[in-house]
């Protein structure tokens, strides 16, 4: 019978892990990115990204923010387990909320896109089955992972009397929310709310602004979910920017920097003349895209646009075909 070929993909794993045993990678030291494994083993960035993923679940490496894919310590390592000292009835003290903070944990370095029920147990250094004895698989998890963080919201103890001051409250702790746990903007549509005990009270804190101004129901929501979209719809770019540089490995100016001759034949070409004159108003230091100013430009726009609606009680007329 002829055996089987070695995957490619299966060939970079066992590469690099190699490297890390024979400690020509030590911890915290940066893996090749998706392009320079395609370059260097000569495959499709499919193979190269399917290799870092394996390598990502069993924990042999993660994501650390604003660095890239680096070597895991050595007790976040496969079978690393076994050398940490455990009492041999330590799976016995995992709980639900254990469970759910290293779900967070690995989310918030690597993103949602590297967590799995294997990688939780790799990280707790418990067998792969065992986070099932506490949730019944990642859907679930991911949901308890964001009542959890959810339940973080840093309001004021005092709510402000000012509708404006409470609706700006809120949504600035929505957003440091976002900031540090970028993951969160991924976990459902803006059509299929997650229905969870923190995430209803964060809308209580909204809604009770907007709450006695003569607004008619359907207003009332559409303004904590329009002030909430603002919010997820920046915040989503905070993990896609993470997995870009991750698998580039270039930082957002660094890949900027790479488009520049693409962007000066685009305005050399006078099909863009508005375009031209904004981006070259810019100057020298050209245009920086800083999602925080767009926040803070957004949400003021929002709020400056709410009072005829707040101090004037106007119903919701929404148009139709």
């Amino acid at each position: 019978m002829t055996a089987h070929p070695t995957p490619p993909y299966q060939r970079i794993v066992n590469d690099i892990r190699q490297r890390i045993a024979e400690g020509q990678l030590a911890p915290g030291d940066r893996i090749p990115s998706t392009r320079q494994i395609a370059r260097e083993w000569n495959v499709a960035l499919a193979t190269a990204t399917k290799a870092l993923t394996v390598l990502r679940q069993e924990g042999t490496v993660h994501t650390r923010a604003r660095v890239g894919t680096v070597v895991a310590p050595v007790q976040e390592r496969p079978g690393a387990a076994r050398h940490t000292g455990k009492a041999p009835g330590a799976e016995r003290e995992l709980s639900r909320d254990g469970v759910v903070r290293a779900a967070i944990a690995i989310a918030d370095a690597e993103g949602l896109a590297a967590l799995s029920m294997r990688s939780v147990a790799a990280r707790l250094g418990t067998a792969a089955m065992s986070p099932y004895r506490y949730v019944n698989g990642k859907d679930d998890l991911v949901l308890l992972m964001a009542d959890t963080v959810l339940g973080e919201l840093s309001r004021p103890a005092e709510a402000p009397a000012d509708w404006r001051a409470r609706l700006e409250a809120g949504a600035r702790a929505l957003w440091a929310l976002h900031r540090a746990h970028p993951w969160l903007a991924q976990t459902g549509p803006l059509t299929r709310p997650l229905l969870l005990p923190n995430m209803l009270a964060y809308s209580e804190w909204m809604l009770s602004a907007l709450d006695g101004h003569g607004l008619d129901p359907a207003t009332m929501l559409d303004i904590n979910v329009l002030l909430y979209a603002h919010v997820q719809g920046l915040a989503i770019h905070l993990e896609r920017e993470a997995q870009a540089q991750s698998a580039t490995g270039l930082s957002d100016q660094q890949w900027l920097d790479t488009q520049t001759s693409a962007l000066t034949r685009l305005i050399a070409s006078g099909a863009y003349p508005t375009f031209a004159r904004v981006v070259e108003g810019c100057g020298a230091a050209g245009y920086d895209l800083d999602l925080d100013a767009l926040f803070e430009l957004g949400l003021r726009s929002l709020l400056d646009g709410l009072p005829m609606l707040i101090e004037t009680g106007r119903t919701n007329h929404r148009l139709t075909p």
